[in-house]
């Protein structure tokens, strides 16, 4: 399930095919992904019987057959919460452009979903709108023009109304709308609108190349 969130709450809510003709979510500029690092699952190998065990010890051959014949759990890999990022940072909307610009640069993101003062999803803000040339002062423009445009709150320029999606969702669903929006991925939010994590072209790549197989995209 998708949904729309702006600054006055949620603005949508509905399947994929409904979400395409939500004029706000369509043809929106691209931006890199928030990235991040994570392990799907950890598969283990119960201990080999010690040496000189006793009765029940078996010899090397018997064990390495038995070892081998253990099967790896394997999970499908087919919702937004297989493959999402956890743990990801957020802006307050009402926080000063300059003290945004130094969150993005000090954990290496060049996006991040925008809070409202209740802690829920209002907007997504991107380096690629703050270094907008049509924002941006000209070179001779005097220092006090910079200062001004830096003490602007997050909330004049960030991107609202903003898609996003339940941690439920199909990836499926979620990479056809990251391919009809140019967005490089979507905030994850709960049935309120809190933030959970993000899920970017980066998540559904990551997953593809890593375990488990492709075989298991059900």
């Amino acid at each position: 399930m998708f949904s729309v969130y702006g600054e006055t709450g949620r603005l949508f809510r509905g399947a994929m095919e409904e979400l395409r003709h939500v004029e706000s979510v369509r043809a929106v500029s691209r931006a890199r992904a928030v990235e991040s690092v994570g392990r799907f699952f950890v598969a283990g190998s119960p201990p080999k019987a010690a040496p000189g065990a006793g009765a029940g010890h078996v010899g090397p051959l018997a064990e390495y057959a038995r070892t081998a014949a253990i099967a790896v759990q394997r999970q499908p890999i087919t919702r937004v919460a297989d493959v999402m990022s956890q743990g990801i940072i957020t802006v307050p909307a009402q926080i000063s452009l300059l003290d945004a610009w130094q969150v993005l640069g000090d954990q290496g993101v060049s996006q991040a979903p925008v809070v409202g003062a209740h802690g829920l999803l209002v907007g997504l803000l991107t380096r690629a709108e703050l270094l907008r040339a049509d924002r941006l002062p000209l070179p001779d423009t005097d220092a006090p023009a910079w200062r001004a445009l830096l003490a602007q709150p997050v909330s004049d320029i960030m991107r609202s109304p903003v898609p996003a999606v339940d941690e439920d969702t199909d990836i499926r669903r979620v990479a056809q709308v990251l391919l009809d929006t140019h967005l490089p991925g979507l905030p994850v939010v709960n049935e309120a609108g809190g933030v959970m994590g993000f899920i970017s072209r980066t998540d559904i790549l990551r997953a593809v190349v890593n375990d488990p197989p492709l075989d298991l995209w059900t």
